[in-house]
């Protein structure tokens, strides 16, 4: 069982998560959580459930939502978990071990990390507490007041744990890790100086000094057309160090080198791999030359006691099979080292920490190319001096063209290398591994089994002694490995831009690398960071000294020619996939060949099975056995992913099916963003009706709120773009203008983020369909955007088009919302008499339908402007018209404006007492809403007439968390 905060309210179980209900039982459960183990009165828990007045029956409200969540906790056997529910007097309590929180593990790694020596430790624990975070903090609760300030404190959390691992990279001289980091989350904050300072630092230190000017000149730019001030002391002086190209202080200190021992000083060898590893300093990768451990002689002839025997009991027929009497040399099987090799720092340490363990198995695993290989060859050399009694090394060719290797065939090799004559090899495989078990119980081996299929090829090829580490690569995750062995995954990904231009360079050489430096980064982003690929990029250019990285790279630029570019010799991208495609039962292959035409850069079962033209359920198996297989990885829950170069051989399987997959997933969001629409503005009328030869997706995603429903706005932004550009691409305008147009609730709510490009492409698309539905449609959201960017003039333009091409398609709704805007642009340019005429024409029209969705946002605006015609009784009127308009579900956004405008009527009117406690009102649920502009308009009216301390304390927290969403 595991409490989650960290997203999402949650409690997850084996069999699934828990269905909590409602957002305020959440909030009951989160309001319990932040104070574990402590009673929370009820007064507090009130608190939590309602931001304003709380209902007379509040109290059996939270009883009722108690009982309910005892009776969950009860059906998950929480008491198995140390798990209670307990009411104590007048609170209650939720009793609980910390461990399953996952706020208080992620407190506890993000100490742990801030007591780390050596920077790669803090690395991963910092990476480890972030990967707890699914979301933002506490949604999908009720927001109460206490709510949020918990919420704001964890957010805070999580932006200094992101900090501190920027930190952490920048002292590891990882300065590309540290921008990219810093990066995602100034995106989130674009006006907190502190972080733009250190994303600019980083990225200087990463050479890329034109980024990081660009981003100080963003920054000021917010702050001053935003907040109206300069940049302060700490941006302006790293923009001036960058400037004069002064060298930067690091943010920690360096990791000092290991003394080298000189050949006299050589200690013995140790007991064992663990006391190896314990001695070594905790910032070295061990086996380093010159570490005083890859250079221990080798254990001599001499034989043991224990190595001696006459003969071993008769296994499989073979009789008096003599055991070897102490080895004449330590036996060697591996290939050599790979020349060139890059990087892979954390991966090497890895496997050093694993390999401490007792009969320590380790797994390195990835997708087809990425080196796993040589990543176990580079550690085997490093490590030399642990193995004295040898290294063995078998191809089990589980991908390969020419079939498995056989069990007996591999004991073959290894046996003999052990010393027992070809002639006395047990000739069955059991009797063969039997005695491979018993040659290495007592013996210190590295045994590496490369390119393994499955876990019982491997178990069976498992030595006997706890001081023999076995070190397995494959493509598949062989969690089997895992569960009966206790194997350590080490997962292995695509190089880093700066590893991927020095795996270059070492093929290449340094000068030629050096001398097109943003040609050779071109090229190790066109490879995707694999390693097969660069190495076969390499090679293409090592043969022609005359050709140029950046012609090289104009050729890998064309999707449709790179995987044709990446094949030399017997070497190509295209045939490693191949390999493990192959093995794939046929609804893994059918799934992977349709997520090669998605247009997107992500994933969820829901697109999976759009393009595959099935169900969720099953789409998410396929993924699954993908993901098994690294053909598709999942960064986050539930969001699957490609690699550029897979995505394209992905492709290339089943061209025939591209406009069917894409229609398909075009479909897709199309009916998710309605739903999403839906959920996030109820009430309101759907924007169209469906494209011709829609095609229904098998199942919709359910929206559980309209949290829920903005954050799959907010996050499928990119993709839903990336899929209006492959509906243009492919003729289907017709569903590139709805895309664009069923983003409408997260276009209103972040009105001034940069929509107009993408709404003049839904106006290409619509004229380009000659639809005069879809024109006014567009126009009359496009001339709103454009209005509250600044721009009245291209904005009145726009709208004084679209009521009549409105009226031309009998879209009466249409028509008064496309007037409702034109009368906010004229109003605001001083044409107060053509304003109050169009909302009142607009008002008759929604009536006419009748729709109150639209005939309150009417009255919403001609209420606005009769205020600035110095009407305010009838703008009172107008304003408490269509409160009495609002259904229960009505958004508390639109419930803040209004009463703002009821506030500042009453002032009008004289009515001072009234007015300011509306507006104190509307303040409250504006911020309760998370709606910032209204609050920042609310208390801007309230701070004219009553400049009371704690109006001014809001108003500017309004503004900044304002200025952090802008």
């Amino acid at each position: 069982m595991e409490f989650r905060l960290l997203g999402t309210v949650s409690v997850d179980t084996r069999v699934g998560p828990l269905p909590l209900g409602p957002a305020k039982r959440r909030s009951l459960l989160a309001a319990l959580l932040l104070s574990v183990n402590t009673p929370v009165p009820v007064t507090r828990l009130t608190d939590c459930l309602w931001d304003d007045a709380p209902p007379l029956h509040a109290r059996g409200v939270i009883q009722g939502h108690v009982s309910r969540l005892r009776a969950l906790l009860a059906g998950a056997d929480a008491a198995a978990y140390g798990v209670e529910l307990a009411t104590l007097g007048d609170a209650y309590a939720m009793r609980s071990p910390e461990t399953l929180l996952d706020s208080q593990r992620f407190e506890e790694l993000l100490a742990l990390a801030r007591g780390q020596q050596d920077p790669r430790d803090a690395v991963l624990m910092l990476k480890d507490a972030l990967s707890l975070w699914q979301g933002p903090a506490l949604a999908g609760a009720f927001p109460g007041p206490p709510l949020q300030a918990a919420a704001h404190s964890l957010e805070e959390s999580r932006t200094a744990a992101v900090e501190q691992l920027a930190h952490a990279h920048t002292a590891l001289g990882e300065h590309d890790r540290a921008a990219a980091v810093l990066r995602t989350e100034a995106v989130v904050h674009p006006m907190r100086e502190p972080l733009a300072a250190s994303l600019m630092t980083a990225l200087y230190r990463a050479g890329r000094q034109s980024e990081a000017l660009a981003w100080f000149h963003r920054t000021r730019r917010l702050l001053v057309d935003e907040l109206g001030v300069d940049p302060g002391r700490e941006l302006a002086q790293a923009y001036a160090l960058i400037l004069r190209g002064d060298p930067l202080q690091e943010d920690g200190p360096g990791v000092a080198p290991p003394t080298v021992p000189s050949s006299a000083s050589v200690s013995p060898p140790p007991r064992d791999i663990r006391e190896a590893a314990a001695r070594q300093p905790a910032d070295v990768d061990p086996g380093i030359p010159g570490d005083g451990l890859s250079d221990l002689p080798p254990r001599g002839p001499k034989a043991r006691a224990d190595d001696v025997s006459t003969s071993t009991p008769a296994r499989s027929g073979t009789v008096g099979l003599p055991t070897p009497v102490g080895l004449p040399y330590p036996t060697d099987l591996l290939p050599r080292a790979p020349r060139g090799f890059q990087g892979r720092q954390t991966e090497l340490a890895a496997l050093t920490r694993a390999a401490a363990a007792e009969a320590p198995v380790c797994l390195v695993t990835g997708l087809p190319g990425v080196g796993k290989t040589a990543l176990a060859l580079q550690w085997a050399h490093r490590n030399a001096g642990l193995f004295p009694d040898g290294r063995l090394f078998a191809d089990l060719r589980g991908f390969g063209d020419t079939g498995e290797a056989a069990l007996i065939e591999v004991l073959r090799e290894f046996l003999p290398a052990l010393g027992v004559p070809p002639r006395r090899v047990p000739e069955s495989a059991s009797a063969a591994a039997a005695l491979f078990r018993s040659l290495t119980h007592r013996r210190r081996l590295l045994v590496i089994l490369d390119n393994a299929r499955d876990s019982a090829t491997v178990r069976a090829l498992l030595p006997g002694g706890a001081d023999c580490v076995t070190l397995v690569t494959s493509r598949h995750r062989l969690d089997g490995l895992v569960a009966s062995e206790a194997a350590t995954a080490v997962p292995l990904d695509s190089l880093e831009p700066q590893d991927g231009t020095a795996l270059l360079a070492g093929v290449l050489g340094q000068d030629r690398v050096l001398a097109e430096p943003m040609a050779a980064r071109r090229l190790a982003e066109l490879c995707g960071g694999l390693p097969l690929a660069l190495r076969v990029t390499a090679a293409r250019l090592a043969g022609r000294p005359q050709r140029t990285l950046a012609d090289l790279a104009d050729e890998l630029a064309d999707e449709r020619c790179r995987l044709t570019y990446l094949d030399v010799d017997d070497t190509s991208v295209s045939a490693a996939l191949r390999l493990t495609v192959q093995q794939l039962p046929p609804d893994a292959l059918h799934q992977f060949t349709r997520l090669g035409h998605h247009p997107g850069s992500h994933f969820d079962p829901f697109t999976a099975a759009a393009l595959s033209d099935t169900d969720p359920p099953a789409a998410a198996a396929a993924l699954e056995r993908l993901a098994a297989a690294h053909l598709v990885t999942e960064p986050s829950p539930g969001r699957w992913e490609l690699h550029d170069l897979v995505r394209l051989y992905a492709r290339t399987l089943d061209p025939g099916a591209a406009r069917e997959a894409l229609i398909g997933v075009l479909d897709h969001y199309i009916a998710t963003a309605l739903a999403a629409a839906d959920t996030a503005q109820p009430g309101g009328e759907p924007c169209f009706t469906l494209p011709e030869g829609f095609h229904r997706p098998a199942a919709v995603r359910d929206f559980t709120d309209r949290a829920d429903a903005m954050h799959w706005l907010a996050t499928e932004r990119e993709d839903l773009a990336l899929a209006v550009v492959a509906a243009r691409a492919a003729g289907l305008d017709d569903r590139a203008w709805r895309i664009i147009l069923l983003q409408w609730p997260q276009v209103v709510w972040r009105v001034r983020d940069g929509w107009v490009p993408l709404l003049n492409i839904a106006l290409e698309c619509a004229r380009a369909e000659r639809d005069p539905y879809a024109q006014s449609r567009v126009l009359t959201l496009l001339g709103w955007v454009l209005s509250e960017e600044g721009r009245p003039t291209e904005a009145l333009a726009l709208l004084e088009l679209s009521p009549s091409l409105a009226r031309q398609a009998d879209d009466r709704l249409g028509e008064a919302t496309a007037l409702i805007n034109l009368a906010v642009v004229e109003a605001a340019q001083g044409d107060l008499g053509a304003a109050l005429e169009n909302c009142a024409r607009a008002i008759v029209l929604a009536r006419e339908e009748p729709d109150a969705h639209t005939e309150m946002l009417a009255l919403q605006h001609l209420a606005r402007i009769q205020l600035a015609a110095n009407q305010p009784r009838e703008a009172l009127r107008s304003a408490r018209t269509a409160l009495d308009l609002g259904p229960e579900h009505e958004e508390a956004a639109r419930r803040a404006l209004l009463l703002t405008v009821c506030g500042e009527a009453q002032l009008a009117l004289g009515a001072h007492s009234e007015g300011i406690l509306l507006l104190d009102r509307a303040a409250g649920e504006a911020e309760g809403a998370g709606y910032d502009e209204g609050a920042v308009q609310a208390l801007a009216a309230l701070l004219r007439v009553n400049p009371r301390a704690d109006y001014r304390s809001r108003y500017e927290e309004a503004v900044r968390r304002s200025a952090d969403d802008g």
